[in-house]
């Protein structure tokens, strides 16, 4: 699909923001050096540094950063943040000023971890400032928590994981002492993403052997992350400090629009005065991504854009349910008939409660809106 054909999808179109990862530059030089896009996005990562030097009292220059195409690191984690939230408000502007696509006129949208926060402002909740100032002031306490932590994925290949069962588990380690462990995201029915400190994810992962043997295994990531949307952040009463900080925000007292999926709730949470309270949440609670998943389904949702640097766990999250859903029902449902059953209220009220993830294959899932916009402008278009 061209960006140019996204404004005859407007009716069924979903924007999603990708948060933080280990690498977060991605296209985003190209837009910079693009003799078209280029002022805008320099404007952009100009506004965001401004921002940050207001808040930290530090200099930034998020423009030389990407000119020298140098790539984020957790001591840089301030920057990273920054050089997202801009990015992704440039690519929107992008959207607006060259192609006429204004997210408003889109059906909903949503996104994962700090894209939440970009998502807020698209919708009109919140401004940049807004939006910078919480992650950005407690950005070196998040980065100086990550040193003693540990991301591991916790899967189990034949049956749906129970999360009451690891819940209770990080419960029984973290009343051990030594450390604390929690989810950070549910992934999906059979996939949760920990963070913990020191050894605890170890003696998770033995907790659940011993009491739910051969049922789960666990996956370490060698990175260093910021252990946001879990318990681990009490340790600096980050939580306590970021609704202080955001009960002195300007904005937050309007309805998104389009409306946002609260990837804290998993459902259309937000309301006309309700943003700090869910971004309270936001910082230690786990991001429910399979709920929104779901919700993103349910809603008839025909075409997603995701807006970032680079797509991440979002596009990736759907391509593998996508193609879980074309493996199983291969030569045996068509989908032509699963979009019938998902579609129909009559079916929907007899059939089981999560068909519409059976959806997933119908999703045209355009997911580099950067690498798409970093191409040649259209003479028309300029």
């Amino acid at each position: 699909m061209n960006v140019s054909t996204l404004a005859d999808q407007m009716a069924n179109l979903a924007y999603a923001f990708r948060g933080y990862n280990t690498t977060n530059l991605g296209r985003s030089y190209e837009l910079l050096k693009h003799p078209s896009y280029g002022p805008v996005v320099e404007a952009k990562l100009h506004q965001a540094a401004r921002c940050c030097e207001t808040i930290t009292g530090k200099s930034y220059d998020l423009v030389k950063r990407l000119e020298q195409q140098q790539e984020t690191d957790l001591e840089s984690y301030d920057e990273a943040v920054a050089l997202i939230v801009a990015m992704e408000l440039a690519q929107i502007e992008l959207l607006e000023v060259f192609f006429d696509i204004h997210p408003q006129a889109g059906r909903l949208c949503f996104g994962y971890s700090l894209g939440e926060i970009v998502a807020l402002t698209v919708c009109g909740v919140l401004t940049m400032e807004d939006a910078l100032s919480v992650p950005i002031s407690l950005a070196e306490d998040c980065v100086a928590l990550a040193e003693d932590v540990t991301l591991g994925i916790l899967l189990s290949r034949k049956t749906p994981l129970s999360v009451e069962d690891v819940q209770r588990g990080c419960l029984q380690i973290n009343a051990e002492g030594n450390g604390v462990v929690g989810p950070s995201a549910f992934l999906s029915p059979n996939s949760i993403l920990l963070m913990g400190q020191y050894d605890t994810l170890d003696r998770l992962q033995s907790w659940l052997k011993e009491n739910h043997p051969g049922r789960t295994s666990l996956r370490k990531n060698k990175q260093k992350w910021p252990p946001l949307h879990t318990p681990i952040v009490w340790e600096r009463q980050i939580p306590d400090r970021a609704a202080y900080l955001m009960h002195t925000l300007s904005g937050g007292f309007s309805t998104p629009q389009p409306p946002l999926l609260s990837m804290v709730t998993g459902k259309m949470s937000y309301h006309d005065h309700n943003a700090r309270e869910l971004l309270h949440q936001w910082v230690d609670h786990p991001q429910r991504l399979w709920d929104v998943v779901y919700e993103v389904l349910s809603s008839n949702i025909e075409t997603i854009v995701h807006v970032g640097p680079k797509p991440n766990i979002i596009p990736s999250t759907f391509q593998r349910l996508r193609d879980n859903v074309e493996s199983q029902t291969e030569n045996s449902i068509g989908m032509r008939a699963l979009s019938a059953a998902v579609s129909r209220p009559w079916l929907q009220s007899i059939l089981p409660e999560r068909l519409a993830l059976l959806r997933a294959p119908l999703i045209d899932l355009y997911v580099h809106c950067a690498k798409a916009m970093a191409q040649p402008v259209p003479a028309g278009e300029r």
